[in-house]
């Protein structure tokens, strides 16, 4: 792994729902080339921070850094422009569209302000990064994405993400509902995207698959960050004792 600078950064971020504090003095980091993965029990404030990094929701406190310099989103849009792409479970694919369509949904390109779509352009771009992302399993980028397979549906919403070429790529449970064959696939995307020097976090519930496919595993417990481990140095079981509390890593 060769990673570079710090592309995004919270620091000391907190965020309240009424009497529930959702997060707490969150401090985190992620390198240009490397996957972070971000676990913890279901309300340790996993989904929030995602949504606070990607612009959806706003802190109460604490500052972000994105290349550099801090930043304030006011909308998601805001984070896009800046390079922050997000993947959510439910994909956000349009099953009766084709490929190409879906990977240019919302920025198709045309030959002026009021010609017909470069169909041409797009096809070719689309090729190309499938190229260079080794996705094989997609033969036909004229197809429907209702028609593919869970695999494939998810490499298509991580094609789509690098079309506005983001610095931080966000994946929300990537491997969810997917089977053995598939799951490998989407885990060798994943490295794939930090060895084009994006800066990854993904969100899992399995372990395991953390383990073959972070570089570094941060643990949130009850809205704070209490671990934050090189992958190479840990093994399943300090990512349990993390989540569950039963062994203090601060």
């Amino acid at each position: 792994m060769s990673v570079g600078k710090t592309v995004l950064e919270l620091e000391d971020v907190n965020k309240t729902f009424g009497a529930v504090n959702a997060l707490s003095g969150i401090r985190l980091s992620v390198l240009a080339g490397e996957v972070v993965a971000l676990v913890g029990d279901n309300g340790a404030g996993k989904s929030t921070l995602v949504k606070i990094a990607a612009g959806v929701i706003p802190p109460d406190g604490g500052k972000i850094h994105f290349d550099g310099e801090v930043v304030d989103f006011r909308g998601p849009m805001d984070a896009t422009k800046a390079g922050i792409a997000v993947i959510y479970q439910d994909l956000a694919l349009c099953d009766n569209l084709s490929v190409t369509a879906n990977l240019f949904l919302g920025r198709e390109i045309q030959n002026s302000a009021v010609s017909p779509l470069n169909e041409e352009a797009m096809e070719s771009k689309v090729l190309e990064l499938l190229s260079e992302l080794n996705v094989g399993q997609i033969k036909e980028i004229d197809i429907k994405v209702g028609s593919l397979s869970g695999g494939q549906r998810q490499t298509i919403a991580i094609a789509r993400s690098l079309i506005g070429q983001p610095k931080v790529v966000l994946l929300d449970e990537p491997t969810a509902a997917l089977g053995v064959a598939q799951k490998v696939e989407v885990l060798k995307l994943i490295r794939r995207l930090a060895d084009r020097g994006i800066g990854v976090v993904v969100i899992s519930h399995n372990i395991s698959e953390v383990l073959e496919v972070s570089d570094r595993v941060v643990v949130l417990r009850l809205g704070k960050v209490v671990a934050n481990f090189e992958t190479k140095n840990i093994t399943s079981d300090d990512v349990v004792a993390a989540i569950t509390g039963s062994k203090s890593f601060s």
